[in-house]
């Protein structure tokens, strides 16, 4: 239940990050927006990402993972009105970003949150259900976007896209007031029996081992001084957690996320064709993110990142084949599309936040978080400013590069990737170096 209610967290993540791929339009025609200006105003929240992911980690250490938590969802109400009663793009522009920096917060927080009050056998699965959240709530929002595109006029109707956010923002502000604080985060600030009253509700078989553990791998950690990121130690984590942020994004995912109705139009759909094609890829990422939940933890993260970048690689070969014919095949780009969601979706989409909050030893979990989201979010915001000036000078060669970039994901995941499946969070600092 404190997974699920984090999880709230990832819900918002998602729908608020895809809403505006169905106001793109109307945004340009209200706004008179070129397409580099079109690239910025949906790029605005994830600048505000890498802001909320770089200031999210040691607040986070210092204060607890509750108060960040919190703090994210008042940001999520705020930003939902905001941009749905902005008047003028700057207002706009103001409340995406403060909505972005919500969502970089929550990124770093929720799968810390949910790694500290999980139980290493189940761990996988229920810091996955921080990433089901997350494309459930892009589903939501394709779907919301396609409903109310149906029944109001495009001049009010981007308006309800956004405002609708603020229904689940609300939830999860009351949500998290009920939700107990990490145990971990207790028992490094010395508050033993909280610690263990909170372990003991969620199900610990032992809790007063597990304090026992926690506070052995503190003074382990103590015992090397000031907990710092970048230092010898940490060479491992700290590599791979970038380099799984940078590949997740030069997948092209955010590109396909924001701008899918667009891309579907160029291979020739209707604007309501496209913007229901959308939603086919929504439950497509639904379902194999629930498909991944059985897995992560069955066959570990490396075997499923690997066999992902393969599929990845030739369903967004086969995407940009097909774009740059004189004829494209809709159904061919739709199928190809629709395969590289489902491999994404079973693979990094479900590892990456899984692999980041696992990697990192206790004291300094927060700050190795907070380094792989923003990571994540600087590519991402690269990459979804850049898509439509690029993709509209390159047509269907962009997705190839994306496909290049999955083939080099999978010789660094079979390179370099060290396994976290089943090993103690406090034991992860050890396995790390030994990998």
């Amino acid at each position: 239940m404190s997974a699920a209610g984090a999880a709230l967290g990832g819900l918002l993540f998602g729908f608020d990050t895809a809403v505006i791929s169905g106001a793109t339009g109307a945004l340009q025609t209200q706004f008179a927006l070129t397409e580099a200006s079109l690239g910025f105003t949906v790029a605005s929240a994830l600048i505000g990402t890498v802001l909320g992911s770089l200031v999210a980690g040691a607040p986070a250490d210092r204060y607890g993972r509750k108060a960040i938590m919190l703090s994210v969802a008042i940001a999520y109400v705020l930003s939902s009105l905001g941009t749905g009663l902005a008047h003028n793009w700057y207002i706009l522009i103001a409340f995406r970003f403060l909505g972005g920096v919500a969502i970089g917060a929550a990124s770093v927080v929720t799968p810390i949150y949910i790694a500290e009050v999980s139980p290493a056998r189940f761990r996988g699965r229920l810091v996955a259900m921080n990433q089901l959240n997350i494309v459930l709530g892009i589903l939501i929002a394709f779907l919301s976007n396609y409903i109310i595109a149906q029944t109001l006029p495009p001049e009010t109707a981007w308006r309800w896209m956004f405002g609708i956010v603020a229904v689940p923002s609300v939830l999860f502000l009351v949500v998290i007031l009920v939700l107990p604080e990490s145990p971990r985060w207790l028992a490094i600030r010395g508050r033993r029996d909280p610690a263990v009253a909170v372990m003991t509700r969620l199900g610990f078989s032992d809790p007063h081992a597990e304090l026992l553990r926690i506070e052995a791998a503190d003074r382990r950690e103590a015992a090397k001084g000031v907990p710092r990121l970048f230092q010898a130690s940490h060479q491992l984590p700290v590599a791979c957690a970038i380099a799984i942020a940078m590949f997740n994004q030069l997948s092209g995912i955010n590109a396909l996320l924001y701008y899918a109705p667009r891309i579907f139009e160029l291979a020739g759909a209707g604007a309501d064709s496209a913007l229901l094609q959308s939603v086919a890829v929504g439950g497509t990422n639904l379902l194999f993110t629930a498909l991944a939940l059985f897995l992560i933890d069955r066959f570990g993260r490396k075997p499923l990142l690997l066999v992902g970048s393969i599929i990845c690689a030739g369903a967004l070969l086969l995407v940009g084949w097909q774009l740059e014919r004189a004829a494209p095949d809709g159904t061919l780009i739709l199928a190809g599309l629709l395969a590289f969601i489902a491999a994404f979706a079973v693979s990094q989409g479900a590892v990456i936040w899984v692999f980041i909050s696992e990697v990192f030893p206790s004291s300094v979990r927060g700050k190795g978080q907070a380094l792989g989201s923003t990571t994540h979010w600087v590519m991402a915001a690269i990459i979804t400013w850049l898509f439509p000036v690029v993709a509209s000078a390159v047509g269907g060669w962009v997705f190839a590069f994306f496909g290049g970039m999955m083939l080099l994901q999978f010789v660094w995941a079979w390179k370099m990737m060290p396994e976290t499946n089943g090993v103690a969070l406090e034991d992860m600092n050890l396995r790390g170096a030994a990998a």
